[in-house]
């Protein structure tokens, strides 16, 4: 997936045994502290002209790591960003897919923020797409922070483009689209207003019923039946008899 036309970026990548392993690439990197100054660091990053140093990146048969070492940046000593990568099979599916894990910024030496990006997988064969991978609300928060220092900081990716395990010839296969419609809560919010459409709806229905019966009982109480012919002429009869049999009395 190409980037934008004004962001000339390069993709980082992972060597394994000479061949890449993985692929990184984002229109834009920018993340803040509490509530400084937001830090963009999409030309450190992505720049063709000064790469980031990803030499200490590894990459093993299911588990790989990308480190881009920033160095100082700001009030904050060597700062870092690791992505860990994992490639697992899929029994359901039938095939291997391949997760960001998770997402890390180490800084000042000790400290490690820690962001959790269970959402952010593909099948093995494909790269994995999303115009924000991020940890703000705003985005879909793909990434949930995991310890305190993560709660401190926000991090976001635009148009965020990944691949692990499965890259041939050194470029991006056809890209797994993250969706931004049927988030969990969209959906078992959609699920819970369908149970409620269904209980109203029966509800109705059930009221309506009862006032069709009860329209029709009234209309029943009212209705005068006339005897019938052949009851008349019975009681007729048993009247004649009851009279001839005074008479021969």
């Amino acid at each position: 997936m190409s980037m934008s036309n004004n962001a000339v970026v390069s993709a980082q990548q992972v060597l394994s045994n000479g061949e890449p392993c993985v692929l990184f690439q984002a229109r834009k990197l920018s993340l803040r502290y509490e509530k400084q100054k937001q830090l963009d660091l999409t030309e450190r990053a992505f720049s063709p002209q000064q790469p980031v140093d990803t030499s200490q990146s590894v990459c093993r048969q299911d588990k790989a790591t990308l480190i881009m070492r920033f160095g100082d940046v700001e009030d904050f000593r060597g700062l870092s960003i690791r992505l860990q990568l994992s490639k697992t099979f899929w029994e359901s599916s039938g095939q291997w897919w391949f997760s960001v894990d998770s997402v890390s910024l180490v800084y000042n030496s000790s400290e490690e923020a820690v962001f959790n990006a269970s959402e952010v997988f593909a099948p093995a064969s494909s790269s994995y797409h999303c115009d924000h991978v991020s940890s703000l609300q705003r985005y879909r928060a793909l990434l949930l922070p995991s310890n305190q220092h993560a709660q401190r900081w926000s991090l976001t990716f635009t148009n965020f483009q990944i691949q692990a395990f499965n890259v041939s010839s050194g470029s991006f296969s056809p890209a797994s689209v993250c969706s931004p419609v049927l988030t969990p809560a969209i959906l078992m919010g959609l699920i819970t207003s369908l149970i409620l459409l269904l209980v109203l709806a029966y509800a109705l229905h059930m009221v309506i019923h009862l006032k069709h019966i009860e329209h029709q009982d009234q209309h029943k109480a009212h209705v005068y039946y006339p005897p019938s012919p052949e009851r008349c002429c019975v009681e007729n009869d048993d009247a004649e008899k009851n009279i001839l049999r005074q008479e021969e009395n």
